[in-house]
């Protein structure tokens, strides 16, 4: 079952990572292949973000070890 969810919480850190990253990037103007290096770079960190903010809450909820 810990499987299934470390799973689905990467899913939903990449997506939103890659969602943010999009936002970002069209709202620079950016295209080519300058934008989708930006976006690349710019989706992996929110993604790092997002999933050590959600441990980070979690820990601190109690929830995680």
């Amino acid at each position: 079952m810990r499987l299934t969810f470390d799973l689905l919480a990467i899913a939903a850190c990449g997506g939103g990572g890659a969602l943010l990253a999009w936002l970002i990037v069209s709202a620079l103007g950016w295209t080519g292949v300058g934008g989708a290096i930006a976006m690349a770079a710019t989706g992996m960190l929110a993604a790092a973000l997002l999933w050590v903010s959600g441990v980070a809450l979690l820990r601190g909820l109690g929830l995680l070890k």
